[in-house]
């Protein structure tokens, strides 16, 4: 079932995201080469626990850890470990926080010290293709208007989307109504209302589309080639949407990234 929100709920949901705002900005300064994905994940959980709210995907069809973070080649669900990071690679780090039962959720793909131009621009496409797809994120529009406008994006500069996984609807529960694909027809799906909240979440391979998933459930490229992951959750407004999952903090150390 898809549901609105009311205000007081979305305002829970404005300070779940602004923690997970909070997070992104302490790993974006802490990601280096030499430090492990283990540490990474310990420091987005400092942070959301010291601000009141509680790791949402700890526990979360059993996921061990408080993010789920994905190194070059993996996709989508990694679990922290001693990976350590080196120079060129480029790290997801998806993050959700649980503030007063209600949900925030955002990923973002940082660099690890230098890296280059074909790494560079698989990350600059993606999140691109995140903001095009959010134009179209209004009161009254389709739902896969915003699917279009992501896949045609990333199509038009020569990468791949995977086919098995979308962007959600989020509230109480992390992964609610709508499914929101990354690609697909325009003018279908339901018509998006005001107070509506959705996850919008392009994961996007510089190879083919094909997936493979580990027994531990993290996926990764079928080819081997890299990925990169960038998502939002946002409430639909009349004329536009909310971006839930920043701050000032955030913007100023991922601007770039």
């Amino acid at each position: 079932m898809i549901t609105t929100k009311s205000p007081r709920e979305i305002e829970y949901m404005r300070e779940a995201g602004r923690i997970v705002g909070l997070a992104h900005a302490a790993a974006a300064s802490f990601i280096k080469p030499g430090v492990t994905t283990k540490e990474v994940n310990a420091v987005c959980e400092e942070v959301i626990l010291k601000h009141g709210a509680t790791p949402s995907f700890k526990g979360l069809y059993d996921f061990p850890a408080a993010t789920c973070i994905s190194v070059n080649s993996t996709l989508v669900h990694g679990i922290p470990d001693d990976t350590i990071l080196k120079e060129g690679d480029i790290i997801s780090v998806d993050i959700g926080a649980c503030y007063h039962g209600y949900h925030g959720d955002s990923a973002w793909t940082y660099a690890v010290g230098s890296i280059d131009d074909e790494a560079q621009k698989l990350m600059d496409v993606t999140k691109a293709s995140l903001f095009e797809g959010l134009k179209y994120a209004k009161a009254g529009n389709h739902l896969t208007d915003i699917s279009h406008a992501i896949g045609e994006y990333v199509y038009q500069h020569g990468y791949s989307i995977p086919q098995d996984y979308a962007g959600h609807g989020i509230g109480t529960e992390v992964h609610e109504d709508p499914i929101v694909p990354n690609f697909g027809p325009s003018g279908h799906g339901i018509l998006l209302k005001e107070g509506m909240t959705i996850a919008v979440e392009p994961m996007v391979h510089a190879g083919r589309p094909q997936t493979k998933v580990l027994p531990d459930g993290t996926v990764l490229t079928k080819d081997g080639s890299l990925a990169a992951h960038y998502e939002h959750t946002v409430v639909i407004l009349k004329d536009g949407y909310e971006i839930l999952t920043t701050t000032s903090e955030k913007e100023e150390q991922i601007n770039n990234g």
